[in-house]
């Protein structure tokens, strides 16, 4: 509708300048509202609009850039229809070959340019955090404050942060605050994780949401191909159902923090942490990560094949196995180079040893 009487407005006006002006001066503003920007191939122009930015300024500067070369009809035009009271504040993308005309509507539309921020799948809360501070586009207020004070200004002061914030690509326009960015994530993983957990597979070994959140949290870390997500979610349903330990690595690396140093030792499996589960049975006192949505799925949805144990092929995969001498003799096969010599001592009923 405002579209429509912005066209009507504009029909009149040129009316207006045939009357008072003359044939020549309505060609010569047609000419200037229907004439495409020239810009090199494969390039753009931003155009900042400041906010409270005259429509005269706004004119003058396009002009000045060489977008325009009659900034009195844009000015004009704008004043005309309106439009000069309803152009917002931001950053816009001219592009080649778009008309004056065009321009006046995004400045109207507020069609302003778009950045993206993208939550890795698998990162834990301190690697988004590095990259949010790292975005130009952002604007910082939160940085000197812990995670715990982060999570107070969102809103959820008793709140761990890991896990909480879910991986995808976010789109915003400059001036878009940290904060705001982090309560984009953090609705869409609540969001998520209570449509999956109303929807999951009955009989799980899963009390809470907040469960389902700590084992995705593993089972994303753990997976190198997709479509092993869910089985492996069942290796990992298995073992909680049967009591035993998960002993997975990347829960050990999360408890080691700053100590780990791109290599996991045995030692490192021996050395009790609120997340090592070597040496403690359950699942982690926090998720370890940020699950994807399938990984969330995966966790909610576990393919059961009554298996308990797999071992990494090196190429991502995993050899899944049902009981201890057919998980032994994979590890001999895939991470020993054939040696059973080195295969070390596995208790699966206490969860001590490893390969």
């Amino acid at each position: 509708m405002a579209k429509r009487r912005r066209k009507a407005w504009l029909a009149g006006f040129v009316v207006l300048l045939a009357s008072v002006g003359g044939g020549v001066t309505a060609a010569d503003f047609f000419r200037f509202l229907h004439s495409p920007v020239q810009l090199d191939p494969g390039t753009d122009v931003v155009f900042t609009i400041e906010p409270g930015s005259p429509v005269r300024r706004i004119a003058d500067r396009l002009a000045e850039t060489g977008l325009i070369d009659r900034p009195l009809y844009l000015r004009a035009t704008a004043r005309f229809t309106g439009d000069a009271r309803r152009i917002q504040a931001g950053e816009y993308v001219i592009e080649s070959g778009m008309t004056p005309y065009r321009i006046l509507e995004k400045f109207v539309r507020g069609d302003v340019k778009q950045y993206q921020f993208a939550v890795i799948p698998g990162w834990t809360f301190e690697e988004m955090l590095v990259a949010l501070r790292g975005h130009a586009a952002v604007e910082q207020t939160l940085e000197g404050l812990s995670p715990g004070e982060i999570m107070a200004e969102l809103g959820y002061p008793d709140q761990h942060p890991e896990g909480r914030f879910f991986p995808d690509t976010y789109q915003f326009s400059r001036g878009r605050t940290d904060r705001q960015v982090l309560a984009r994530a953090y609705d869409r993983m609540q969001k998520v994780l209570a449509e999956e957990w109303e929807n999951r597979t009955e009989g799980l070994p899963l009390d809470t949401a907040y469960e389902a959140l700590i084992l995705a949290s593993i089972v994303e870390r753990e997976t190198g191909v997709p479509g092993e997500r869910a089985r492996i979610a069942g290796v990992f349903v298995e073992r909680l159902e049967r009591g035993m330990r998960l002993q997975t690595d990347p829960t050990v690396i999360y408890g080691m923090g700053d100590e780990y140093d791109g290599d996991i030792r045995y030692r490192d499996l021996r050395e009790d942490t609120p997340y090592n589960t070597y040496t403690r049975g359950g699942l982690t006192p926090t998720p370890i990560a940020m699950p994807s949505g399938a990984a969330i799925h995966a966790a909610l949805h576990p393919e059961r094949r009554d298996e308990v144990y797999f071992v990494s092929t090196g190429d991502g995969h995993h050899v899944f196995s049902k009981t201890l001498k057919e998980h032994n003799e994979a590890v001999v096969k895939y991470q020993l180079g054939g040696d059973a010599s080195r295969l070390r001592g596995y208790d699966p009923d206490d969860g001590t040893g490893d390969e």
